[in-house]
């Protein structure tokens, strides 16, 4: 190289040479030179010394080739002793350059990851979402990201760590996202019951999958049920606020596509949603909303009542957990 051991040994001449290279030194080469030494002698330097190699650095990145500065980061990426802050420096460069220290850097911490969640572009989201064993506080960050390129990135993570919570997140992210309903059937750390809600949604080649690999406790769909039939045998509500736009547009659109089934109305039952349940129904009869519950909830009793008069036949609720059926 064309740096002398002056030049090397001098900050202030390395911070000339960066602006105004002489000697026939590159700012390819003090790149290098000065993030050798920043490696190398970090533990001697003062604040100010790191701070002014910090800055040369920053001004020679727009200069360097990116070959060369992925090179470095490569270099970088497994070595434990490197200076923290030239790793952090190295990590907001453009993704090529960051992602193998995002990935494989044991000196990145919980804190610089977040803040990339936070701060960085999908590249970089993307990377972390690759990053391995990652902990629930940056799965669940990652949870919140809108790309579905950095939840599919997160999913197909095997060993990356998520919460239930985060599991439930992503679960109804998948309405809208069909890349993610595979790997998220996939992962073996999915709750069986989120699993079985996705069936709503999701091919029925994956359904075929859920009902071979995943088992449903039975004691779960026994208690939702019993649930339910408590609800049911309720006083009927009183007089009601008329359903939120919301609620009527999904139930159409479920109706529309022919989602709206048995299965919808005993989920929202078992969590309570009464008003979604009616809506759901009277949609499903194709009778009048504000005619339906004085007529449903006759007696307190869950039946088909003739003031309807609609076939049970129309109805596409199993004659299993049907009560009016088994009454005839």
């Amino acid at each position: 190289m064309g740096l002398t051991a002056h030049d090397m040994s001098d900050m202030g001449r390395l911070a000339q040479l960066a602006m105004n290279p002489q000697s026939g030194a590159s700012r390819e080469e003090i790149y290098l030179a000065v993030a050798s030494l920043y490696r190398i002698q970090v533990s001697g330097l003062n604040s100010r010394e790191r701070e002014l190699m910090r800055e040369i650095l920053k001004r020679l990145t727009r200069d360097v080739e990116m070959a060369i500065r992925i090179a470095l980061a490569e270099r970088l990426a497994e070595d434990t002793t490197a200076p923290h802050d030239l790793i952090l420096l190295l990590v907001d460069d453009s993704i090529e350059v960051a992602r193998p220290l995002i990935i494989n850097s044991p000196l990145l911490t919980e804190s610089d990851v977040l803040k990339m969640i936070a701060e960085a572009g999908i590249g970089h989201q993307v990377a972390v979402a690759g990053r391995p064993n990652i902990g629930i506080p940056v799965t669940d960050a990652l949870t919140k990201c809108d790309a579905e390129a950095v939840l599919v990135a997160l999913v197909r993570n095997a060993t990356a760590k998520i919460s239930t919570a985060g599991c439930e997140t992503l679960v109804q992210k998948s309405r809208g996202m069909s890349g993610l309903q595979e790997p998220l059937i996939y992962r073996p750390d999915l709750p069986p019951q989120l699993a079985n809600n996705m069936c709503e949604w999701i091919s029925d080649a994956l359904k075929t999958y859920i009902k071979t690999n995943y088992n449903i406790d039975a004691k779960n769909v026994e208690a939702s049920l019993s649930k339910a039939t408590m609800v049911l045998r309720s006083e009927p509500p009183g007089p009601k606020d008329p359903p939120a736009d919301s609620a009527q547009k999904l139930i159409e659109k479920m109706a529309a596509s022919g989602q709206l089934k048995a299965g919808f109305l005993m989920r929202v039952l078992s969590q309570g949603q009464l008003d979604l349940f009616d809506l759901a129904f009277a949609r499903l009869l194709d009778v009048d909303l504000n005619r339906f519950p004085p007529a449903f909830y006759q007696g307190g009793r869950w039946r088909c009542p003739a003031a309807l008069r609609v076939s049970t036949a129309r109805c596409s609720l199993p004659s299993s957990t049907c009560r009016a059926r088994r009454a005839g």
